[in-house]
């Protein structure tokens, strides 16, 4: 029993002095994910924009930790990392700066759905010697994903087109995609063959039987879209016909944005949540 146990403590021993002490997330994506696996003193830094509630849906939480004064590789690098994390949005020359410095350098590089999620949460508990916990999180998501499909089973998809204020469009491969699939919503972009953020084609916006549009929740989106000729000119805009997400959770490259699917689905098929 002694000698076992000494061999236990033995061979774990190095994997837990082996996990990253000093880590620094470089962006809002990596923070979440970061925040979700981490032991507390793991965390070095966040990113800099973690504890704006504008762009991150846990930045309460965010702000238990220092936060980057920049995101670029000077800012990340006073933090004295052992591990960074970085998205493959973020800018060229930052990866590159980071890469020189000899850091070990995380780059997340697939969002679009949430099984790219589970493989991030995967790789960084590896990473992070928190195999178990990113396991723990994945289980919960899948439940949480598996109640909402069960509550939606049936549901006429709503004919949705996702918009904004830059003149893009998302179609299929894209966040805006997997939240669709999830809250029964068609996207009608997707349907029309637009692949990425590909430029909104206004002229052919009025053919695509657009039923409810979904913006992110600048307070004044409404306003500004009617700004707009191509939305302005839309049954579906001039019937109110608008739903409106927090923008963190809409863009959330995360497990968070299961809130945005829910948020999605509620105010598309409210009688399927009285």
């Amino acid at each position: 029993m002694v000698r076992s146990f000494l061999f236990l403590l033995i061979i774990s021993f190095p994997l837990l002095a082996g996990r990253p002490q000093r880590v620094v997330s470089q962006s809002v994506g990596t923070d979440e994910l970061l925040l979700a696996l981490a032991e507390p003193g793991q965390i070095a830094a966040l990113s800099h924009i973690s504890h704006e509630g504008a762009f991150n849906p846990v930045a309460e939480e965010a702000r238990r930790f220092p936060a980057l004064r920049d995101s670029d590789a000077e800012s990340v690098l006073r933090f004295r990392p052992d591990l960074v994390l970085a998205a493959s949005y973020t800018r060229p020359e930052t990866l590159a700066l980071l890469k020189r410095a000899g850091v070990r350098l995380v780059v997340l590089d697939r969002f679009d759905t949430l099984e790219d999620v589970y493989a991030s949460l995967r790789l960084l508990g590896r990473e992070l010697g928190q195999e178990g916990r990113a396991e723990e999180v994945i289980t919960h998501c899948q439940a949480q994903v598996a109640a909402l499909a069960a509550r939606l089973k049936g549901v006429k998809p709503v004919r949705v087109l996702g918009a904004g204020l830059y003149p893009f469009t998302p179609g299929m491969d894209t966040t805006f995609q997997d939240l669709c699939d999830h809250a029964g919503a068609l996207n009608v972009a997707a349907e029309a063959g637009l692949r990425g953020h590909a430029p909104t084609p206004s002229e052919k916006l009025l053919v695509w039987n657009i039923d409810v549009l979904v913006a992110a929740g600048d307070p004044n989106i409404r306003a500004r879209l009617g700004e707009l000729p191509c939305y302005r000119v839309l049954p579906a805009f001039q019937a109110g016909r608008i739903v409106v997400l927090p923008g963190p959770l809409m863009s959330s490259v995360s497990h968070h944005r299961i809130a945005a699917y829910e948020a999605l689905a509620r105010a598309l098929h409210p009688e399927r949540f009285r």
